[in-house]
């Protein structure tokens, strides 16, 4: 089982890749405006002035629009393409996880390689998600697309780590409710630093910025919509995420007999909860630009991910679990 998880993660980042380039040629193909075709009684009537004319075929207006059904019609093609592939990947990758619990005869939460496949995995559903809620934000899929190669091909390269036990302070029913929470809300936090990217791009782009990265936004969905999305799953979050810290301080008062005693984690944790807690508050404030509250969001994204990779690598503590040597 242990080979086979790391098979299906191997061609969950393949898929990944599929689909990121798929969603990369629906982008390409741009927003091809269908121009309704005029009624057949004006059609006949070009024809026949063509005709008197110099014989030439249909009029410029009626073939453009019949370029850009076809165009249109490819851009669907390749975007519905694209959604199934990621499909496929995310099949992929919950089959690596599921794999991998059953090698280890735990839940797959024990180390940073683990970790990282699991919020990614909460990342990539989350998506279907609102994608199912919001047809209309399909083309975010290739930022997130992007996003799941670079992690996933991350973990699988440079975090890899053989399955092990869990060390002895993880061996605790706190380990499913306070990891289970935080992978949850983290993953969520992974999936709304996309729109909050690509908002800040969108935003510069309507209002008449034409430079690098702006450009890149050309045919993104509107910022409104998607500052609206950063907004709605940083505050579905944020409490999943406030829970988690609570449960920890729980779990460290049963297994170290203090509640906080200031870990490089505890402390990260606390930072990104601040940060987080500031976004929300900047949000709810009418004085505060969208731009600049979104620009907490994504520094929050950040701390997590310092939490996540910085701490483990760097820092020594009580949280220290990250499996690497």
């Amino acid at each position: 089982m242990s080979v086979l998880s790391d098979q299906l993660v191997t061609f969950s980042i393949l898929a990944y890749l599929v689909a990121m380039v798929v969603h990369a040629v629906e982008y390409a193909l741009g927003n091809a405006r269908v121009r309704v075709a005029p009624p057949a009684r004006e059609l006949v009537g070009a024809g026949v002035g063509a005709a008197r004319g110099a014989g030439s075929g249909p009029e410029p207006t009626v073939r453009a629009a019949t370029a850009a059904q076809r165009t249109a019609a490819r851009a669907r093609m390749a975007g519905l393409g694209a959604v199934a592939v990621t499909v496929l990947a995310a099949l992929l990758h919950l089959g690596a996880l599921i794999a991998r619990g059953v090698a280890a005869d735990r839940m797959p939460w024990g180390n940073m390689y683990e970790f990282v496949l699991t919020v990614s995995f909460i990342g990539v559903a989350s998506w279907f998600v609102v994608l199912w809620k919001r047809p209309t934000l399909r083309r975010l899929g290739l930022l997130l697309t992007l996003v799941m190669v670079l992690l996933v091909a991350t973990a699988e390269l440079l975090l890899y780590t053989p399955i092990v036990p869990l060390v002895p302070a993880l061996n605790s029913y706190w380990f499913i409710i306070h990891v289970a929470t935080i992978v949850f809300s983290s993953g969520i936090f992974l999936l709304g630093v996309v729109p909050a990217c690509a908002y800040l791009m969108r935003a510069g782009y309507e209002q008449g910025r034409r430079s690098f990265p702006y450009l890149l936004a050309k045919r993104m969905p509107a910022a409104a919509a998607l500052e609206r999305l950063t907004f709605r799953l940083h505050a579905f979050s944020f409490p999943i995420f406030t829970f988690a810290v609570i449960a920890g301080a729980i779990w460290a008062e049963a297994a170290w007999g203090r509640a906080w005693g200031w870990d490089p984690k505890e402390i990260w944790a606390f930072i990104s909860w601040v940060v987080y807690a500031g976004y929300l508050h900047a949000r709810a404030t009418p004085s505060v630009k969208r731009n600049v509250a979104t620009w907490l969001a994504i520094l929050g994204f950040l701390t997590v991910m310092m939490n996540l990779f910085g701490v483990n690598i760097f820092f020594e503590g009580l949280h220290s679990y990250g499996g690497l040597d």
